[in-house]
């Protein structure tokens, strides 16, 4: 989106307005010389520009706090002088006048498309490229100025982080050192270098998530049983509050990253999670080996560890020795239809009634599924 001018209090003088407001107080338009603005286009009627507020809110609190040359002007999209005043009153920020009806002629000007919508409009004149809700949703205050050279940076240090086989840097924050274990004992990340860590982004809300924790649970148990203590999975929460939060880890034997931590958001963020549950597998050097862990724990469970490339293509080459040692289809005594060898992620033996997982003999006209080592050929 390209900026016509950094200086917004001569674009308004321009157009006739004379003061900001503040509240109830009036400001000079000078107030905002020299100072890193943004322009905020919103209006009270927009569900979305009601989330976004309080988070611009929380973001302006902490640059004004850190004593930053800040300042957000909001530019109303309302239909009355009630709702613009409604919608003005939860923000400490300055506005245009709601009788200056400029948001038509600014929005053109700036060429938003969309509310809500944040334009930084730097004093150098350089501003990023984009709006900026989804920069400041991803990094908070950490973004300003908003230029694209602290865009760049944020992205560097993302990849940094992705990339850069420190297991300790990834999970910790500002002091915290440690992630949580189940009955909320801290465990310092020190002790994860050298493993395996499966990040687990999930939340108790999500029905898929709570199917796959399931599984999940069946596998890690089965590696701690089998002495594999190089391997640990650490939940980054995606639960809606504390009490989710806590209900979520309460049935997990893992560890957590706190629920108040900012991490989890970083996580998601640097890990590029948009979708529930997700399985990222960190190596013992601490680089990403994996994004798909999902995938490999669904299909091949506990035997996939150390979930490489190399151990998938192994256990590949196994399932396909002991496939090509079963005849691709029988009569089973117990069945009066034909069974035919099928590969299957898991299903339920119906002799057996026991969970079976890859060769299974399967009916095609009705819903029968036996294990290899259930069948009784008829002769």
């Amino acid at each position: 989106m390209a900026v016509h001018s950094s200086n917004i209090a001569t674009v308004l003088e321009s157009e006739g307005v004379e003061f900001l407001l503040s509240g109830d107080t009036r400001v000079p338009l000078l107030s905002c010389n020299g100072k890193t603005v943004c322009l905020y286009f919103s209006a009270n009627w927009c569900r979305p520009c009601k989330a976004l507020t309080p988070q611009l809110v929380r973001l302006y609190e902490v640059l004004r706090l850190e004593g930053k040359e800040f300042e957000i002007i909001f530019i109303s999209f309302d239909r009355d002088e009630e709702k613009f005043n409604e919608h003005f009153k939860c923000m400490p920020w300055l506005a245009v006048p709601f009788d200056a009806n400029l948001h038509k002629r600014l929005s053109d000007m700036y060429r938003i498309d969309r509310i809500p919508s944040l334009i930084s409009l730097s004093s150098d004149g350089i501003s990023i490229e984009e709006d900026l809700v989804g920069l400041i949703e991803d990094y908070g205050a950490d973004a300003f100025p908003f230029t694209n050279k602290r865009r760049e940076e944020l992205k560097a240090a993302d990849e940094a982080k992705r990339e850069g086989g420190k297991i300790e840097e990834l999970l910790t924050h500002q002091g915290r050192n440690h992630v949580l274990s189940s009955d909320g004992r801290e465990i310092q990340a020190s002790q994860l270098v050298g493993k395996t860590v499966g990040l687990y982004f999930g939340a108790h809300w999500s029905p898929p998530c709570r199917a796959f924790t399931s599984k999940l649970i069946e596998a890690y148990e089965e590696l701690m049983t089998s002495g594999d203590q190089d391997f640990e999975i650490i939940l980054v929460s995606t639960d809606r509050d504390l009490k989710e939060f806590e209900l979520n880890t309460s049935s997990m034997p893992w560890l957590a990253i706190p629920y108040q931590d900012k991490t989890r958001q970083d996580l998601c963020r640097i890990f590029d999670i948009k979708v529930i549950p997700a399985l990222v597998l960190i190596g013992p050097n601490g680089k990403a080996i994996s994004t798909n862990g999902k995938a490999m724990v669904s299909l091949y469970g506990a035997k996939a560890f150390p979930f490489t490339e190399a151990r998938i293509t192994e256990l590949e080459a196994e399932l396909r020795k002991e496939g090509e040692a079963l005849p691709p289809q029988l009569k089973d005594l117990k069945h009066k239809h034909l069974l035919k060898l099928e590969m299957a992620k898991a299903f339920v033996c119906d002799y057996c009634q026991k969970q079976g997982r890859f060769w299974a003999f399967s009916c095609g006209v009705c819903d029968y599924d036996l294990h290899p080592n259930c069948v009784e050929k008829s002769l």
